[in-house]
């Protein structure tokens, strides 16, 4: 499978100007390897990737140079598309938005540039399964990252936000990310419906900062009652309060929730403190979610290694 590359530069010195005109070059139900490498800029306007076009990768040359950005909200849509495209409210709102698999994006900021009290404000929504996000940082403040649906894996990533600034019923593997608590609130907002669903985020090895003032944020609520999170061998500083975890005004919720941490450290773990209902894994727990085998189960077709050979190592 070859690659064929497209070019887009604000100046015009590139093949396109806009990344939107870029992914309109992509041909329907594309079987290979399009990479779009987007020039240094601020991109103010709306991106979507429909369900018909696979395998685009975009990428940056740095992430803080290279910003996709847009400003809608839940209750304040602009875009080139119809709502019966993209949707409304929260979920049609990202500033750019992946339906079509096998994406990967690498050096790229995407941003929701709303302000702060703007209600739900999404940077991105993926909803396709398969992408992969490399040295990319996420920007906005309530909603800003939605991994709606499929899997995903973010490594070397950074995100920030206030409220359910990562949210969601994906399957979603985060390593070695910067998560950062911008205000009060909660970082995870993670749907899974039933214990039949293999949904969930796992943070892996990841930093979480805050703004300097202490125990103002939680580490998760579930949106949906089964909704499951796992920190891994992450530094949580002082802003993560120590009850860690909250369920969303339904006691409900405290019955089905899997909420877990293993092995973190930092001012803000503090497992003697937290909710009853969340607990500290077991070595033998952790193991099935600290692997990549977590978002890429299949070893007979495996899409992180073999697919995007970009940077995986063996185990996580």
């Amino acid at each position: 499978m070859g690659s064929r590359v497209l070019t887009v530069a604000q100046d015009g010195s590139g093949d396109f100007k806009t990344v939107q005109e870029a992914i309109g070059a992509v041909p329907l139900g594309n079987t290979c390897r399009t990479v779009i490498r987007v020039s240094p800029g601020v991109y103010k306007q709306p991106v979507y990737i429909p369900k018909t076009k696979n395998f685009i990768t975009l990428a940056g040359f740095r992430p803080e140079i290279t910003v996709l950005t847009w400003h809608n909200t839940a209750s304040s849509i602009s875009h080139h598309e119809g709502s019966r495209v993209i949707g409304t409210g929260t979920f049609g709102c990202g500033s750019s938005i992946v339906e079509g698999e096998d994406f990967i994006a690498e050096n790229i900021t995407f941003e929701n540039s709303a302000p702060k009290g703007s209600g739900q404000a999404v940077a991105l929504r993926v909803t396709a399964d398969r992408c992969a996000f490399y040295n990319c940082r996420f920007l906005g403040w309530q909603d800003t990252l939605y991994l709606h649906y499929g899997k995903q894996y973010l490594k070397d990533c950074y995100i920030e936000g206030s409220v359910d600034f990562i949210f969601g019923n994906s399957t979603a593997l985060l390593e070695h990310c910067h998560i950062h608590c911008k205000s009060a609130g909660f970082i995870t907002a993670q749907s899974r419906k039933s214990s039949q669903e293999t949904t969930g985020y796992i943070f892996l090895r990841c930093v979480i900062t805050g703004n300097g003032e202490t125990a103002y944020t939680c580490l998760g609520r579930p949106w949906g009652p089964f909704g499951r999170v796992v920190y891994a061998y992450t530094y949580m500083d002082a802003c993560i309060k120590h009850c860690g975890w909250d369920n969303w005004g339904k006691t409900e919720n405290e019955r089905c929730a899997c909420f877990y941490e293993y092995r973190c450290f930092g001012p803000g773990s503090c497992s003697s403190k937290r909710v009853t209902w969340a607990r500290d894994l077991l070595e033998e727990e952790a193991e099935q979610f600290i692997m990549h085998s977590f978002i890429d189960p299949d070893p007979e077709r495996p899409w992180l290694a073999q697919r995007m050979a970009l940077r995986i190592p063996y185990s996580a």
